[in-house]
């Protein structure tokens, strides 16, 4: 199960990268 939460984390540090991308460009 940690595994799972591992990849969740990773996971969230990925989509916020996004984020921070898309308001750059903004």
């Amino acid at each position: 199960r940690r595994l799972l939460k591992y990849v969740a984390q990773v996971d969230v540090e990925r989509y916020r990268s996004l984020i921070e991308r898309l308001g750059l460009r903004r």
